[in-house]
């Protein structure tokens, strides 16, 4: 497989003086987390390599769709994603029925116009994530990764044909089918991995360092998720 691989091109305390702090103060809030910009080279090397395993993993625990970033649009996450990638705007009804518009799936190079045909995936999917550090999460934090709009490179509007033929795989296994995508996808693959802490065993950190070499160029954008 790795040969196949390598075919591819490319975050003080100011006290008055004499005033204690009430025991009911509120805390202050924290600070947000700096935004991270590394090499692919670079931020591969950054996730830990660890065991994977899927035992007790079920769907259901990631609680998906919920009601978005604006639960007063009345549009769920699904259909949030879908009018922030539109390249054309789709026409929104009652009840954020979308109608009309064009979206491209870079995995396959496809310009969609039916918003039905378009799944919108988990860059690194749900059984994946579990795999890989989400199974010792909390249910919210796993409904807040299920629906992570706080970095446009987690979840991603393509095909449902080729969403479904990536399933659950990680880059060792499956690759978009659109050569020229490959090295955005594994950056933003590796982006989600370090945003949510989550590691990768030792066959996917094998296939990301040969495909970090070969997309030199690319670089890694990502925020630690709160």
């Amino acid at each position: 497989m790795i040969k196949k691989l390598l075919r591819v091109a490319a975050f003080s305390l100011v006290l008055s003086p004499l005033v204690l702090p009430s025991a009911t103060a509120s805390a202050a809030p924290a600070a947000p987390a700096a935004a991270e910009v590394l090499n692919l080279v670079d931020a591969v090397a950054q996730i830990p390599v660890a065991d994977e395993s899927r035992a007790g993993y079920t769907r259901d625990k990631f609680k998906h769709w919920n009601a978005g970033l604006d639960p007063a649009d009345g549009c769920n996450t699904r259909n949030e994603v879908l009018l922030s990638e539109a390249i054309v705007a789709p026409d929104v009804a009652a009840g954020c029925k979308l109608s009309g518009g064009v979206w491209l799936s870079y995995y396959d190079g496809q310009e969609v116009n039916d918003p039905g045909k378009l799944d919108i995936d988990h860059m690194v999917p749900l059984a994946e994530a579990w795999d890989s550090g989400a199974s010792a999460w909390t249910a919210a934090r796993r409904e807040a990764y299920a629906n992570d709009q706080g970095a446009a490179t987690s979840l991603v509007a393509v095909t449902a044909r080729t969403n479904r033929s990536k399933a659950d795989q990680d880059p060792a296994q499956w690759m978009p089918p659109l050569p020229d995508a490959h090295c955005r996808y594994v950056g933003e693959w590796t982006a989600t991995k370090l945003r949510w802490g989550l590691a990768v065993d030792q066959t996917e950190a094998d296939a990301l360092a040969v495909y970090a070499q070969a997309c030199e160029s690319t670089v890694v954008h990502y925020t630690p998720a709160p």
